[in-house]
C-alpha cells in the first residue's frame, strides 16, 4: 500500500494541487525515499529566488505570531493534503521542509528535502533565505538555525505518528497527525535548539506549553484533536474542513491578499515614479546644459561672422586696389588675371574639402577641445569680472587715453574693434591658430631613405637622433657604439642606394643619448651604457672630454642652449649630474630615489631643468635651489621616458603608459601639479623608448606599431602618422615583423621635416605636406 501511495504522489503534485506546485519538474526528478544524503543541490535549484523554505521560516527567531498569517499557511497545506486524500492517497511528507513559501505566503509542495553534509547545508540555508530580509537578520539566522542535516533528522521524528512508532504503515490518519504538529509549530516559535527539542518532545505526549494554552486556546484545542494517539479518534479531512475552527468568521483571505497585492503594486508604481522623475530631472539638466551650449555657440558664431565680414571688407578693398593697379599697368591682361584667380579659387575649394573631411573625422575630439577652451576662458573672464579694479584697468588698457581723444575728433569711429575685442573673442585667435595648424598638413611624406653601409650588423638599434644648431647635419647613435654624422640635404638630394656618414665616431660602449652644442657647431656630447659622458669634436673626429662619475648607465644628456658650457645627464643610479664642459667635472648633483630616464633644459634658460623618472613623475628644478623641486608633475602610471619643453612654461612628457602629457608649469599648487593640460593618445608605447621631439607646437613620437605619430599641442589625437615598412636588410623585401618599433625621432629645427629611425636601424627623412 505504501508503494502505491508513493507512485501516486506524483499525480497529486501535477494534477490536484497544480496551483501550488511551481516546481513540478523538480518533483518528478526526486527519489521517493526519505533517506538523508540525496541530491541536495537540486532542491536549491527548485526554489525560485523569492521563495523561502517553510522550515527556515518557522525557525526564524525573529518571527512573531500573526494569527491570520499562520491560519493562511495552515489552510493551504490542509487543502494540499485534502486533494491527495480525496483520491485515497496518503501524502506522508507533511513536514515543513517539504514546503516553500513565496513573498505573499503562497505555499508550494516540494515533497521532500535532505542535505548530505554541513558544507552543503550552509550554502542551502543561504539560498533558502528570502532576499527581502536585512543583512543583520541573515547573519542571526546563520548563527541560530539548527544544522540542517540534524534538523531534518529531528523533524522526521517530530512528525512521525504514534502508529508509525508501533510499526504500522503510515496512512491518511498519520497525515492528520502531522497537520497537528505543523499547526503547533505555526503558533509556537522557539528561539533555541534546546527549547525546541524539549517542546517537541513534550508534544509527543500532547503536553502544550502554558503560553500557547493561554494565548491561543482555540488553536490549542484543535491541535490536540489532531494529535490524538488513536488514529480512529482523529478527524477525517472532511471533518476537519467542516469544523468550527475552520469555518468561524475570519478576515476574508481574498480581501487581505488583494490588499497585500495592492500595496505591493503601489510600492512598485512609486518606485517607477521615482525612476521616471529621476530620469526627467537628469534629462532636464541635460536640456538646460544643451540650451546653454547652443547659446554659447550662437554667440561665438556671431563673433566669428563679424570678424569674417570685417576681414572680407578689408580684402575687397585690397583686391579692388590691386585690380585697378593691374588694369592701369597691364591693360588687356585682365582676363588672364581673372583666370589665375579662378585657378586659385579651385585650389582653395579643394583644400577646403580636404579640411572638411578631416574635421568630420575628428569632430568629437575637436569639439571637446573647443568647449574646454571656451569654458576655461569664460571662467577666467568671470574671475576678472569679480574684481572692480581689474575691470577698470582692463578698460584703460583696451581704450587708453589716446582712444578717447580719437573718438572725440572722429565720432564715427567705433569704440571697439571686433577683431581685437579680448573680452568676447579672445579665445578665437589661439583656437583658430591651433585648428589651422591641425589642418595645415595632410600626410607625412618620405623625402629620403637613409640606407647605412653596415646593414649586415645585427645590432643597429638607433637610440638617439639630434640635429646641429643650423639643421644642416644630424647625428645618430645607438647600440652599434657609433656616432654617425650625416648631411641632411645631401641625403635628400642624393638618389644613391647607400649613404655613408660624413663623420663617424667610435665609442667603447653602447650609446644611449646625444646632444649638439648650440654655440660650438662642431661639438657634440654623448652618453653610454657604462655611465660615461663624453664630449666630441666632430670637425677633428676626436674625443675632447670624458666624465665618469655616474655609477650606472646614463640614459639621457642635454646641453643648455642658454649656457652652452652647461651639460646635464640622468642615470640609472638615481642621480642627475650637472657638468661644466670646460672643466670636465660635475658641478652639482640632484639625487633621487628612482632611475632618471631623461633630462631637458628649457631653450631660454640655463637656471632650470626638467627630468623624468622611473617613479612615474616629472620633476622641474630651479638649479639655484637644487634641494627641492620647484614643481612635481604627477599623472603617469608608468616610467617617464622623455621630457621636452614646448615653450618656457610648457613641457610634454612621454611614458610607457601609452600616453604623452602636456603640463603647464605655472599651474602647480604647493609644488604639485596633478592636472595635465592634455593627455595625447593614439600611439602604442608599453615597454620601449620610442623617441620624442617638439617643433613649433607639433609633437612627434614613435610607436611600437612601427609608426611615427605627430600631434599638435592643442589636440589629444594624432594629426598625422606614418608606418615604416618592415624591410629585410638582406633580401630588401617587405616582411611581417611585429617586434619592430620606432626608436627615435627628431625635428629639423622649427621646420616641417623630421628624421625617424626604428629598431632595425631603418632611418627615414619625413616631411609634413
Amino acid at each position: 500500500m505504501k508503494g502505491s501511495s508513493e507512485s501516486n504522489s506524483r499525480g497529486i503534485n501535477t494534477c490536484e494541487v497544480s496551483k501550488s506546485l511551481s516546481h513540478t519538474d523538480y518533483v518528478r526528478s526526486l527519489h521517493k525515499d526519505d533517506n538523508l544524503g540525496r541530491d541536495d543541490d537540486s532542491i536549491v535549484r527548485a526554489l525560485e529566488c523569492e521563495d523561502v523554505s517553510l522550515r527556515l521560516w518557522l525557525d526564524n527567531p525573529d518571527r512573531s505570531i500573526d494569527a491570520f498569517e499562520c491560519f493562511h499557511v495552515f489552510k493551504q497545506i490542509v487543502e494540499i493534503v485534502n486533494a491527495a486524500h480525496s483520491q485515497g492517497i496518503a501524502v506522508h511528507n507533511v513536514r515543513p521542509s517539504c514546503f516553500v513559501m513565496s513573498s505573499f505566503n503562497h505555499v508550494s509542495f516540494i515533497e521532500s528535502a535532505s542535505w548530505s553534509d554541513e558544507k552543503t547545508t550552509t550554502k542551502s540555508k543561504e539560498d533558502f533565505l528570502p532576499e527581502r530580509r536585512s543583512k543583520k537578520t541573515l547573519e542571526e539566522l546563520k548563527k541560530q538555525l539548527f544544522p540542517m542535516k540534524q534538523i531534518l533528522a529531528m523533524e522526521m521524528n517530530w512528525y512521525r505518528s504514534p502508529e508509525e512508532d508501533n510499526g504500522f504503515t503510515s496512512n491518511c490518519a498519520s497525515d492528520v497527525y502531522r497537520l497537528g504538529v505543523l499547526l503547533f509549530e505555526l503558533f509556537c516559535p522557539v528561539s533555541s535548539r534546546q527549547e525546541k527539542s524539549r517542546t517537541m518532545s513534550s508534544l509527543r505526549n500532547r503536553v502544550l506549553p502554558p503560553r500557547i494554552l493561554l494565548n491561543w486556546p482555540k488553536e490549542s484545542s484543535f491541535c490536540l484533536w489532531l494529535l490524538h494517539p488513536e488514529p480512529s479518534y482523529r478527524p477525517l479531512m472532511s471533518d476537519l474542513l467542516q469544523s468550527e475552527f475552520f469555518n468561524e468568521p475570519r478576515e476574508n483571505l481574498e480581501e487581505r491578499e488583494a490588499a497585500m497585492d495592492l500595496r505591493d503594486r503601489i510600492e512598485k508604481h512609486e518606485l517607477l515614479l521615482e525612476f521616471l522623475m529621476l530620469i526627467q530631472q537628469r534629462e532636464q539638466e541635460a536640456a538646460d546644459k544643451l540650451q546653454d551650449t547652443v547659446s554659447l555657440l550662437s554667440s561665438d558664431i556671431d563673433q566669428v561672422v563679424k570678424r569674417q565680414l570685417v576681414l572680407k571688407q578689408k580684402g575687397n578693398d585690397v583686391s579692388s586696389f590691386l585690380i585697378s593697379r593691374n588694369q592701369i599697368r597691364q591693360g588687356g591682361e585682365t582676363a588672364e588675371t581673372e583666370d589665375n584667380e579662378e585657378s586659385k579659387l579651385d585650389d582653395t575649394l579643394e583644400s577646403t574639402l580636404l579640411e572638411s573631411s578631416r574635421l568630420l573625422t575628428n569632430i568629437k575630439k575637436l569639439e571637446s577641445v573647443y568647449f574646454a577652451t571656451r569654458y576655461k576662458q569664460i571662467k577666467a573672464a568671470a574671475a576678472t569680472a569679480e574684481k572692480p579694479f581689474a575691470r577698470y584697468y582692463s578698460a584703460l588698457s583696451s581704450n587708453g587715453r589716446n582712444s578717447e581723444k580719437t573718438s572725440v575728433s572722429n565720432p564715427i569711429q567705433p569704440t571697439k574693434d571686433p577683431i581685437n575685442d579680448s573680452r568676447q573673442g579672445g579665445w578665437i585667435d589661439p583656437f583658430l591658430e591651433s585648428l589651422s595648424k591641425y589642418l595645415s598638413f595632410s600626410k607625412l611624406s618620405v623625402k629620403a631613405d637613409l640606407k647605412q653601409g653596415d646593414l649586415l650588423i645585427s645590432s643597429n638599434l638607433v637610440c638617439a637622433i639630434a640635429f646641429d644648431r643650423d639643421g644642416e647635419f644630424f647625428a645618430t647613435a645607438g647600440v652599434n657604439k657609433k656616432i654617425k654624422i650625416f648631411e641632411c640635404e645631401s641625403i635628400i638630394n642624393d638618389g644613391r642606394d647607400i649613404h655613408y656618414p660624413v663623420v663617424e665616431l667610435a665609442s667603447q660602449s653602447k650609446l644611449s643619448g646625444i646632444s649638439w652644442n648650440s654655440y660650438i657647431k662642431s661639438q657634440i656630447a654623448s652618453s653610454n651604457f657604462e655611465g660615461v659622458v663624453q664630449v666630441w669634436d666632430v670637425a677633428r673626429s676626436q674625443l675632447v672630454t670624458e666624465m665618469k662619475e655616474h655609477e650606472k648607465r646614463v640614459w639621457s644628456i642635454d646641453i643648455s642652449s642658454a649656457d652652452p658650457t652647461l651639460l646635464a645627464s640622468g642615470s640609472d643610479d638615481g642621480s642627475v649630474k650637472l657638468w661644466s664642459i670646460n672643466q670636465g667635472v660635475s658641478i652639482g648633483t640632484i639625487k633621487t630615489k628612482a632611475n632618471v630616464c631623461c633630462v631637458q633644459f628649457p631653450s631660454d634658460s640655463g637656471r632650470s631643468l626638467a627630468f623624468g623618472s622611473a617613479d612615474h613623475k616629472v620633476y622641474y628644478y630651479d638649479l639655484r635651489n637644487p634641494k627641492l623641486p620647484l614643481c612635481t608633475m604627477i599623472g603617469h602610471n608608468k616610467t617617464v621616458s622623455y621630457v621636452r619643453f614646448v615653450d618656457s612654461s610648457t613641457l610634454v612628457s612621454s611614458s610607457t603608459d601609452n600616453t604623452l602629457k602636456l603640463w603647464d608649469l605655472s599651474m602647480s599648487v604647493s609644488g604639485i601639479n596633478e592636472t595635465p593640460l592634455h593627455s595625447f593618445m593614439g600611439h602604442t608605447n608599453v615597454k620601449n623608448f620610442v623617441g620624442l621631439s617638439v617643433s613649433d607646437g607639433y609633437i612627434a613620437t614613435g610607436s611600437e606599431t612601427n609608426e611615427v605619430c605627430v600631434y599638435h599641442k592643442a589636440f589629444p589625437m594624432p594629426v598625422l602618422s606614418y608606418k615604416f615598412k618592415t624591410i629585410d636588410p638582406v633580401s630588401d623585401l617587405e616582411v611581417d615583423d611585429a617586434s619592430q618599433f620606432i626608436s627615435s625621432v627628431c625635428w629639423r629645427g622649427q621646420s616641417s621635416t623630421l628624421v625617424a629611425a626604428n629598431s632595425t636601424g631603418n632611418i627615414k627623412i619625413l616631411e609634413m605636406v
